[in-house]
């Protein structure tokens, strides 16, 4: 987490420069250097917004060091979330107000005094939220929402398997997987991250490497497997995740942290009729009324306390690289 380092409308005219931080060449964190550079003015569709705080992710990693779903085109300015006040409007955006505090997701550019995004894709921030929450908030929690609604279609009642609990994604899918009414059983590596699971609500905590984890997780929802898993750590996992999936269940891919190959045979799916979807979040967010929607979902949890988003270390703009090595 990097806290942040005004003719749109506009609460105060900015100054022409800022520092951010910029890639001018792919490869290890060290890459990043802080540099002056012109403000941005939005362009239509988007507002200008001055950060306070930056969450740094997996994928903006794989991205600096050019190992990204999508070429990362250089130089550039890093981080996919932030939150922030909304300083300028673009033209054409109604319904957000200059002085506006908001979490955003804009897929590069946040590590920056000042940044722009689509305005369909604010969240606006309750004021119970530190800075630091609100921008721990939209990718994790977009990316939970699509997991276990947009693409796997849970409903109240059903279990859901969450991978890697104890992480961003893991914490953000259990409060909103409990928000829907579901049963979450969760996996991690060590005892104190299943008590971080069990704190956000979680029924059942295995550790991830419990030589009878598939019968395990199996057994929790009744013998007949999970309809629902949320696959974050491909290679060989995945084959057990198949082994864990319920007749008809739903398999949604959102990451490969093992960062192994996965392999699958498409028999394996017939014989019990089994889903395997990915999801990658920004293409997902191109879709304007999914967002939209995510997004009043989103803001309703946040706003009554059903989703607190969980903090990890924070780092000032001049440790960007020790930042990342922790990542």
């Amino acid at each position: 987490m990097l806290p942040g380092m005004t003719d749109p409308q506009t609460a105060a005219t900015p100054q022409a420069s800022m520092r951010a931080i910029r890639v001018g060449r792919l490869g290890p964190p060290d890459v990043m250097q802080l540099q002056d550079t012109p403000v941005p003015s939005p362009a239509p569709g988007e507002v200008r917004v001055r950060v306070e705080a930056v969450g740094i992710n997996f994928a903006d990693a794989l991205a600096v060091a050019g190992e990204y779903l999508t070429r990362t085109r250089v130089p550039y300015t890093p981080g996919m979330e932030f939150a922030g006040i909304v300083d300028a409007l673009g033209e054409g955006v109604q319904g957000v107000q200059v002085g506006t505090r908001v979490a955003a997701l804009g897929g590069s550019g946040a590590m920056a005094e000042y940044a722009t995004v689509p305005a369909a894709g604010l969240i606006p921030v309750p004021q119970t939220l530190s800075g630091a929450q609100a921008a721990a908030f939209p990718v994790s929690y977009f990316t939970a929402y699509h997991g276990l609604k947009t693409l796997g279609r849970g409903e109240a009642g059903e279990w859901v398997l969450v991978q890697a609990a104890a992480g961003a994604l893991g914490t953000a899918s259990i409060q909103l997987a409990k928000a829907l009414g579901m049963n979450v059983i969760a996996l991690a590596s060590t005892d104190e991250k299943l008590e971080i699971a069990r704190t956000l609500g979680a029924d059942v905590t295995i550790l991830q490497d419990d030589p009878d984890r598939v019968k395990k997780v199996r057994d929790a929802a009744g013998g007949r497997g999970v309809p629902l898993i949320l696959e974050v750590v491909g290679g060989k996992r995945f084959q057990e995740s198949l082994d864990m999936a319920a007749s008809r269940g739903r398999i949604i891919v959102i990451g490969n942290a093992s960062r192994e190959q996965a392999n699958l045979r498409p028999v394996e799916l017939m014989k019990r009729n089994l889903t395997v979807t990915g999801l990658w979040l920004t293409s997902l967010m191109s879709d304007a009324p999914a967002t939209a929607e995510a997004a009043r979902a989103l803001a309703e949890l946040v706003g009554s306390g059903k989703a607190i988003p969980q903090v990890g270390p924070t780092y000032p703009p001049d440790q960007r690289v020790q930042a990342f090595e922790d990542l």
